[in-house]
């Protein structure tokens, strides 16, 4: 074994102790009308879409179109259509993925990742569970928040 894969063996022993758990596959739904079974989400979600919603994939940075989306309207979930984002909160981070400074109320929860070792806040929809992306710290005022989000896992409604 190398030593990096030493290093992650034993960060992951170290996760519970932590009060942390290791990311699974997507999130539980808070709604029950949305505790799809793996073949109804595949028969419901593209490719990509089911990679990243429901196995916490990422999409290549810049391969979004709505990382240029720039009209007002809401960025709604791609699994379940709740609404996440507004456009209002939508910025260009230069990271390559559809950010934002702030979620819509009550539209996402959140939890600890170690998939990279160091811990990261990963969220997803709160009612369907679906993977959205990580938050992180480096935001624009108000918030200082970057709510940094897969493409694929959204769909934008024009207002």
């Amino acid at each position: 074994m190398t030593r990096r894969g030493l290093l992650a063996r034993l960060l992951s022993l170290g996760t519970p102790l932590l009060g942390a758990k290791p990311a699974e596959a997507a999130s539980p739904a808070a709604d029950p009308r949305w505790q799809l079974s793996d073949a109804q989400w595949k028969a419901r979600l593209s490719p990509a879409a089911y990679a990243v919603l429901r196995q916490e994939g990422t999409e290549r940075p810049f391969s979004s179109p709505l990382n240029g989306e720039k009209r007002a309207g809401i960025f709604h979930c791609a699994g379940c259509d709740l609404p996440l984002f507004s456009s209002q909160a939508k910025y260009d981070s230069g990271t390559g993925w559809p950010s934002f400074w702030q979620p819509l109320a009550g539209a996402i929860a959140t939890k600890v990742d170690f998939k990279l070792i160091v811990p990261r806040t990963e969220y997803h929809c709160k009612r369907c569970g679906g993977h959205q992306g990580h938050v992180f710290n480096d935001g624009p005022r108000p918030t200082g928040k970057r709510y940094c989000n897969n493409g694929v896992a959204l769909s934008f409604r024009p207002s």
